[in-house]
């Protein structure tokens, strides 16, 4: 946004900045003082000894005083005080007074009694109001002294006394407004700047990636988010072209910008992956042109997008448990109808095989229909126990507790892999929900046992219990009272891909013998809770996420 022109700037720099003025203050006064010394000089024969020995020391005097005073500001930087600015202003009146006394001729009167002008002019840019006055005072005074001591006192000295005072408040007025303006422009800028500071501070804080790009496609803007969803430092490529950059990350992002800088086609909500050497998420994007707002910035694109995968991940969820309802559902009635008939069946077989007449054939097959069919019904106890989770009762359940025994349990499985490490780590802090104790001890066991089963032999398998922090909590899931977090990792070989889109489905299993249930009751038991369970795996390990609603604090303290 632009609110003035560089001319302008330039023009206020030089007028109102009093570092640059007393820079031309010095080159003022050396050339005045030059200009008479060398007057003297080629008028030597001609001139009075007096004049020339003021010509030469004005001359001196300048060198040295000037030295002294660049020597002050240029080279030890030392602020510009008072003190010093009524010297340096003294210094000038003197050195003018010299200047106006060596060239005044009694029949024509002071030649250049209009450098007290200037002197006032600097004064009154410099100084306040007083200080200029002071200033313009002390040099009429000087003035009118040397006057009366060179022509003596007439009309001429009283008429041009007097226009110095006019000219001298005239100045110091002009200047005055000049510098309440320059102070209402700092104002200004001062606001302008805070404004850009808290502008830049609230970009810097969204979540969301935001980047500006002008009508050849080259960066104005982009916000720290946009260079850590995208893996890429911007802020060196400002002023560079930065679709082909963005598209080696997100074909998708590179070529909403690209249809929005050539054919002013915005996106309302495109979705896409950006592929990080990293990781791999899915992310929307909006994109909107500016065309026209200011005749002083030409045409700009610009981009807002975020990650939304854990949001896919929640419809994901959603979609999932809607058709372990349905199945469910459905696999309760079956299951009903499927036992009776079974134990029928075994109690015939069963009955068969122990007749008197029966064969040692007769006894095999019915012992293995027997067998089997007690396998089967297992099979469809834990399908009804699938079916069946439901929270029953919601009582103050302490997750460190559920953690501890599920661990204990599970680390004493017959089935657990051998020499796996069992490692609990729960946070000092209350960790409470509401729920039903013996559905959560359930769902905790079978995912710490299928990270044991999981494992190869020497591995570690870790349960951590804490509050969870703000990273951790899915957006769109709603957590009023913040929520607790259990983790279960392994560093097993990993979830195959071809199974980890059916992972929380009834059957769905990669071990031999496995009945693919432990995960699938899991998830319905956290989702009874209203909590989520999330899953992330790769070939060195996978951890499931658990996030349970935390327990409402009693009479409003913080549990």
């Amino acid at each position: 946004m632009r609110h003035s022109s560089p001319q302008v700037d330039t023009l206020y720099n030089v007028v109102l900045d009093p570092r640059r003025l007393i820079r031309w203050i010095y080159i003022g006064r050396l050339s005045i003082a030059s200009s008479i010394f060398v007057a003297a000089v080629v008028t030597w024969f001609y001139t009075e000894q007096t004049k020339t020995f003021i010509s030469t020391a004005t001359l001196v005097g300048a060198i040295f005083f000037t030295a002294a005073s660049f020597f002050w500001t240029e080279v030890n930087r030392k602020p510009l005080t008072k003190g010093f600015l009524y010297g340096q202003l003294t210094f000038d009146l003197l050195v003018v007074t010299a200047v106006v006394h060596v060239t005044t001729v009694p029949e024509r009167g002071a030649q250049f009694a209009a450098l007290y002008i200037l002197v006032n002019a600097a004064a009154a840019l410099m100084l306040p109001i007083g200080g200029a006055l002071l200033i313009a005072a002390l040099g009429l005074v000087i003035y009118a002294f040397d006057a009366i001591m060179v022509s003596g006192f007439s009309n001429a000295t009283t008429l041009q006394l007097l226009v110095f005072s006019i000219v001298a408040l005239s100045t110091v007025y002009i200047s005055a407004r000049l510098q309440q303006a320059g102070q209402g422009r700092e104002l200004l800028v001062a606001e302008l700047t805070r404004v850009r500071l808290r502008e830049k501070d609230i970009l810097a804080n969204i979540k969301s990636g935001i980047m500006t790009v002008d009508d050849t496609g080259a960066l104005l803007f982009a916000n720290p988010s946009a260079s850590e969803l995208l893996g890429i430092d911007l802020e060196p490529l400002v002023g560079s072209p930065i679709v082909s950059v963005v598209r080696a990350v997100s074909p998708v992002l590179a070529d909403s910008l690209d249809h929005a800088v050539r054919d002013h086609m915005n996106s309302l909500r495109a979705e896409g992956e950006i592929v990080r050497p990293d990781r791999s998420f899915s992310f929307g994007v909006t994109t909107t042109s500016a065309v026209g707002v200011d005749a002083n910035v030409g045409p700009s694109t610009t981009a807002i997008f975020q990650d939304i995968s854990d949001q896919k991940r929640l419809e994901q969820l959603n979609l999932r448990a809607q058709r372990l309802e349905a199945v469910a559902e459905l696999s309760a009635s079956l299951a009903h109808e499927i036992k009776n008939p079974l134990a029928s069946i075994r109690s015939a077989v069963e009955q068969l095989s122990a007749r008197p007449v029966a064969t040692n054939d007769e006894r095999t097959l019915g012992n293995l229909i027997v067998r089997e069919s007690d396998r089967l019904s297992r099979l469809l106890s834990e399908f009804l126990d699938f079916a069946r989770v439901r929270v029953t009762r919601r009582d103050a359940v302490d997750v460190a507790a559920v953690v501890r025994g599920a661990a204990a349990l599970a680390g004493a499985h017959p089935a657990r892999t051998e020499s796996v490490r069992l490692v609990v780590d729960v946070a000092p802090a209350p960790l409470m929900v509401l729920g039903d104790d013996d559905l959560l001890h359930r769902a905790v066991f079978n995912l710490v046992l299928n990270a044991i089963q999981a494992s190869r032999p020497n591995e570690r398998v870790r349960l951590l219990a804490s509050i969870a922090t703000g990273d951790q909590l899915p957006r769109g899931v709603p957590f009023p009272h913040g929520a607790v977090a259990l983790q279960v990792i392994d560093e097993g070989p990993g979830i195959p891909a071809s199974v980890q889109d059916r992972l929380f489905e009834p059957f769905t299993t990669t071990k031999t013998g496995g009945s693919g249930l432990g995960l699938a009751i899991a998830h319905r038991a956290i989702e009874a809770h209203r909590g989520v369970m999330l899953v992330d795996t790769n070939d060195r390990g996978t951890r499931f996420t658990v996030l349970l609603p935390r327990a409402e604090p009693l009479d409003g303290a913080k549990a």
